[in-house]
């Protein structure tokens, strides 16, 4: 069994991070020996738990403990919402196992501050990490205001879209005048036949 190209890197940058969350490596350390397999259909990982809590390539021909499966689809919802990631998948396999690693995969956290302040000291990684998280939030906010503005230029000034309430006034007004058109018709068939 050969691993995928991506493995080395994959492994290296989950490693990476476990190496800063004594926690997580205690934690998949008790599972020493195991094997997961992470199936996307169109890719397929496959890591062995190490002594130490840090994951490595399985021998081959290793039995797999816990197979987490997922549609490529899903990777959004799952970047979007960690907590809710293990609602997206389908676990065949060591249940405590998949518990773990859902644990480890909700509380890693890349800590960007420390490995910068290697290369460029703790002064400048602090103020580059802030830079970031004002770039990123500035975004988030353009992006909302932008959505704002369209859905109000849609509803208001170039209406192509219409209000949930617009559209149940208009379905109440609607019925209210076939309603009423039943009992004209009614009243005018009643003066014709008497």
């Amino acid at each position: 069994m050969t691993a995928p190209l991506n493995f080395t890197p994959i492994t290296a940058s989950i490693n990476h991070l476990l190496a800063q969350e004594p926690w997580a490596q205690r934690m998949l350390a008790a599972h020493a020996g195991k094997v997961a397999c992470i199936d996307g259909a169109a890719v397929k990982l496959t890591w062995q738990v190490s002594q130490d809590g840090f994951l490595q390539a399985p021998p081959p021909d290793t039995a797999v403990n816990v197979t987490i499966r997922f549609k490529l689809s899903d990777l959004p919802l799952i970047a979007q919402n960690r907590e809710r990631a293990f609602s997206y998948v389908k676990i065949d396999g060591d249940a405590d196992f998949a518990n773990t690693i859902s644990q480890v995969s909700q509380g890693l956290r890349w800590d960007a501050e420390h490995d910068l302040s290697k290369l460029v000291g703790d002064i400048a990684a602090v103020r580059i990490v802030a830079g970031g998280n004002a770039l990123v939030a500035g975004v988030q906010a353009t992006h909302k205001k932008l959505t704002e503005n369209l859905a109000e230029y849609f509803l208001e000034e170039q209406p192509m879209l219409v209000r949930p309430q617009a559209v149940s006034d208009f379905t109440n007004d609607v019925t209210k005048l076939r309603d009423d058109l039943e009992r004209l018709a009614k009243r005018i068939n009643k003066l014709k036949n008497s």
